[in-house]
């Protein structure tokens, strides 16, 4: 049975929605197969949280046009969390989104932004003049602003507290965590260099702490998967099966609450 409300994936940072380039690799097409009414938010691949957050908001737009309704639910992963939440209570979208599902989501930042945000200033912008450029001229971002969005990914000291959101959006969040090099190889390094840092459970860019907003769920799977894979990126066959089934299982529970 499908979801009240359509479903929007809203992507995190680096990660592109292109006819050759899949954001959440075949986890759309899963859910369509499933019964949901399924868009793919085609926002900045870096940009800022504001930009990206306007790009979501008229994305929203058109698809409660095109669906004909009044609210959408969003399942957002890693930085898409963020911008969501920006666009919900900065934007004037609360009545926009019946609810916001965050997977991964740096709520207090991520420690390894804040490693490359210590980099010397020189190094800094040389890597974002190309990466924007790339972003722009490849992938045709249309505000590409990687210096900004490593800065506003930055780890948050604990006293600070989280943008809370209206209570108009159920809002609920899931983790996922790797501990080993066999987890996932492309964030085996970034998870050695966060708990050398901060001795917490971490996906390889995100730990645990920071990705708890709202109603936290716990992690998305029984096994290990981490940041990359929970969106269908460098995933194992011994991995889809379970990824697939979280994300049913999330528009499952939204079309139980009645969303």
């Amino acid at each position: 049975m499908p979801t009240k409300y359509p479903i929007i994936l809203a992507h995190g940072i680096a990660a592109k929605q292109l006819r050759v380039l899949n954001a959440f690799g075949m986890i759309g097409f899963e859910l369509e197969r499933a019964g949901y009414r399924v868009f793919i938010a085609d926002t900045d691949g870096f940009g800022s949280i504001e930009t990206n957050a306007d790009q979501l908001k008229h994305f929203v737009e058109r698809v409660k046009a095109e669906c004909q309704c009044e609210k959408v639910n969003i399942i957002a992963h890693s930085k898409g969390g963020l911008d969501s939440k920006y666009m919900i209570t900065e934007l004037d979208m609360e009545d926009s989104v019946a609810s916001l599902t965050t997977l991964c989501t740096p709520h207090r930042g991520s420690i390894i932004a804040s490693k490359i945000w210590d980099l010397p200033l020189p190094i800094k912008k040389i890597c974002a003049f190309f990466i924007d450029n790339f972003y722009r001229l490849i992938f045709h971002d249309k505000h590409p602003d990687s210096m900004r969005a490593c800065d506003q990914l930055r780890a948050v000291d604990e006293s600070e507290e989280t943008l809370q959101l209206s209570y108009k959006v159920y809002c609920q969040s899931y983790s996922t965590g790797i501990s080993s090099i066999k987890d996932c190889f492309i964030m085996a390094l970034p998870m050695k260099i966060q708990h050398h840092y901060e001795i917490h459970d971490n996906d390889g860019l995100v730990a645990e702490k920071s990705a708890k907003f709202g109603r936290y769920r716990g992690k998305c799977t029984d096994i290990p998967v981490s940041h990359v894979q929970i969106i269908d990126l460098f995933s194992k066959k011994s991995q889809k099966g379970a990824i697939y089934a979280f994300y049913k299982q999330v528009c499952e529970e939204l079309t139980e609450m009645g969303f």
